[in-house]
């Protein structure tokens, strides 16, 4: 699979997402997310608004859906979204109903293995439930939690052989990773690497972050591209290097 390089709007401006869309595809980013925060503020009127202003580019809904999953799915379907994202930690049946929107609307549905107390076997449900990809993801409050108890803040590369190595579908790592951390997701196996809170965003104001990002935008685009093309899966496995999963 050719990387993806996806930019995570988690803003609450619809202006300002438009406008970070607009500068983000420029430096090359392939996907746009509408991030939980601008689903919150702008609801389906945020993605409409970015499927109006880039028809053709692929949009995630980060609908982190936990309960009525068909409609949710289904709406963001009808909205724009060519992505949906439901929870692992849902039950069962809410994540066989957004596969089923899914698969009605013609969407892709990404499964979040985030709080899961078995992070591998969580990755494992959701493919086994028809999830088209897996997100791999430690929570904002949990590592600020753990930090603040002077613990060792967890980090997706952590565990991210191991779920890559238990799917065979395609993986993305989110929550807590340096840039230069996020770039390299693709040799551990996880072709999409994606870029937001705090790396493309500020995570406490939820506004753009300040300085130069297009051009930062420009060579992550550049370097994520430049693999070439990664195998998914369980095929993907390499052996781990030194320093691998240690934490920014």
């Amino acid at each position: 699979m050719r990387p993806v390089v996806q930019i995570s709007l988690d803003l609450i401006d619809r202006a300002e997402a438009l406008a970070t869309a607009e500068m983000a595809l420029r430096a090359g980013v392939d996907w746009l997310e509408a991030g939980t925060p601008l689903i919150l503020a702008e609801g389906l009127h945020g993605v409409r608004a970015l499927r109006e202003r880039f028809p053709g580019v692929p949009i995630v809904a980060d609908l982190k859906t936990m309960d009525g999953g068909y409609l949710e799915a289904e709406m963001m379907a009808k909205a724009g979204a060519t992505h949906v994202v439901v929870m692992a930690r849902a039950h069962e049946e809410t994540l066989r109903c957004v596969v089923k929107a899914g698969r009605d609307h013609g969407v892709k549905v990404m499964g979040d293995n985030l709080g899961c107390p078995d992070m591998v076997a969580g990755a494992k449900f959701i493919e086994d439930l028809g999830c088209d990809f897996v997100i791999h993801h430690i929570g904002y409050d949990e590592r600020r939690g753990i930090a603040a108890a002077g613990r060792r803040m967890p980090s997706p590369l952590d565990q991210l052989r191991e779920v890559v190595a238990a799917v065979s579908v395609p993986v993305q790592a989110v929550g807590g990773l340096t840039l230069e951390q996020a770039v390299r997701t693709p040799e551990f196996g996880a072709p999409l690497v994606v870029i937001g809170a705090p790396l493309a965003v500020d995570a406490d104001a939820f506004r753009t972050a300040d300085g130069n990002l297009e051009g930062t935008l420009r060579i992550i685009c550049d370097r994520v591209h430049g693999y070439g093309d990664v195998r998914v899966g369980r095929a993907s496995a390499r052996p781990a290097r030194e320093g691998d999963s240690k934490a920014g």
